[in-house]
């Protein structure tokens, strides 16, 4: 074997071979995972619903709609933890990776839990003033927050742990992390909810238990497995904290436009009447299930860019945005064709009737062209995120959110009701997705130009 063999062989595996293959490899086990993750609020509602109550299912609806803020705040530390420790990987440091993802990890669990006691102590107000909730549906949904918010500490860990495989290329371990917490809810949710008489809390119960053995997964995988997280220490997560919350903030903020904007819907369906918080309850599960290889895809390219970004060979970030729109936009318009035609089927599925069905199969024709657009601007803020402009990720994303959102849902609620509504959704979708997708190419184009190979 020569020298240059040798080298090519040690490289980190992301700076060698086709990028489209990495692309799709990376996207097709990390989506096996992830929708294992919606999975567990998929078959969550999917049981409840077996209950035959509107109100519960209403209920659930705005329990995830808080529980989705949590999540977010955890994925965006998830990214944080991936860029910086892929990057270190691709410099040819693993000491220094293995000390950034102890200390992501540390950083996780400070973060989760404070927010997890915030969010326990302020779920009524939340519920009632975000979200217009009220009666039984607003209790049941503040009980069944009681339970399974702390749970979200589990999860943030978990999460943090598959930033820390995917960094190092173990997509393959990664996937299993959440791939356990759908498989173990497929069993837990009937169980708890008919098997032990718990109704819809047992729906919250199983979430608690799938969390606990995600994290239990994460800590095989990442230290048993590839002792990817060196021993954390007072002095390292000071010296850390900034590199990672340099992407974590903005990466946070980012992801947090998404559950805003949504609160802000889940507010208007309120005073639209219990079926449109029912219907919009029934799309906020299928939505995430439907385009998890979407979530999949942005969470992967991320540590083939920054390995890529890391050795400086800015041709292969350029090949690998470009597969990355590619794959996920054919994705996005099959699972939009899809859906078109599955539109009264999910219906039947979840029980709804009346005008919660009528919503639920005009978001599945019209309503999901947004996700075409949205799925661009992920890809684009993945670049963003992992090239040195988060900023412009958190602009996007909270563009999206307000500006594309509300006067967006308000104008076309005066035009249409529900109708005009969801349309509305389609319509700030487009224009934030393509101005982010076109600055993506301008932001890629510039690095390839001023930064020089080793």
């Amino acid at each position: 074997m020569t020298a240059a063999t040798a080298s090519r062989d040690d490289a980190p595996i992301f700076t060698r071979g086709s990028t489209m293959r990495h692309v799709a490899v990376m996207t097709a086990t990390g989506s096996i995972g992830l929708v294992a993750v919606f999975a567990v609020d998929f078959l969550s509602l999917f049981w409840v619903a077996r209950l035959g109550s509107q109100s519960l299912k209403a209920a659930v609806g705005y329990a995830t709609q808080l529980q989705f803020i949590a999540l977010s705040v955890s994925i965006g530390l998830t990214i944080a933890i991936s860029a910086t420790v892929s990057r270190a990987l691709g410099a040819g440091n693993r000491d220094r990776a293995r000390r950034l993802a102890a200390s992501g990890l540390a950083i996780a669990t400070a973060i989760a839990t404070a927010l997890a006691i915030v969010m326990v102590l302020l779920r009524d107000p939340a519920l009632t003033f975000l979200l217009h909730a009220k009666g039984e549906p607003a209790e049941v949904a503040s009980r069944f927050l009681l339970i399974a918010m702390p749970a979200n500490i589990a999860f943030s860990l978990a999460m943090a742990f598959t930033g820390a495989l995917r960094a190092v290329g173990d997509a393959r371990r990664a996937m299993y992390v959440t791939l356990s917490g759908g498989v173990i809810t497929a069993f837990t949710d009937p169980l708890l909810i008919f098997g032990f008489g718990l109704g819809v809390y047992g729906a919250a119960w199983a979430i608690v238990i799938s969390r606990l053995v995600m994290l239990a997964v994460g800590i095989n995988g990442a230290i048993r497995v590839h002792n990817m997280v060196a021993r954390p220490t007072l002095a390292a997560i000071r010296a850390d904290f900034a590199p990672v919350m340099g992407i974590g903030v903005p990466a946070i903020l980012a992801n947090l436009a998404m559950p805003v904007g949504a609160l802000y819907v889940t507010r208007a369906w309120s005073d639209f009447g219990v079926d449109a918080v029912t219907g919009g309850a029934v799309i906020d599960r299928v939505i995430p299930l439907a385009f998890g290889v979407v979530f999949a895809l942005t969470g992967s390219i991320g540590p083939i860019l920054g390995q890529n970004f890391g050795a400086r060979l800015m041709d292969r970030v350029q090949r690998a945005y470009a597969d990355a729109l590619i794959l996920s936009v054919s994705y996005a318009l099959l699972a939009w064709a899809v859906l078109a035609i599955a539109g009264p089927a999910i219906a039947a599925m979840f029980d709804v009737t009346g005008d919660a069905a009528s919503f639920v199969v005009f978001f599945c024709r019209y309503g999901v062209s947004a996700w075409l657009f949205i799925t661009c601007l992920f890809v684009a803020n993945t670049v963003f995120n992992n090239l040195g402009q988060p900023i412009l990720a958190t602009l996007f994303n909270w563009g999206r959110a307000t500006l594309g959102t509300v006067p967006c849902v308000i104008l076309g609620a005066r035009w249409g009701g529900v109708e005009g509504a969801i349309i509305g959704i389609g319509v700030g979708a487009a224009i934030f997705g393509l101005a982010a997708t076109g600055l993506g190419f301008v932001v890629v184009g510039r690095l390839a130009r001023t930064v020089r190979p080793k």
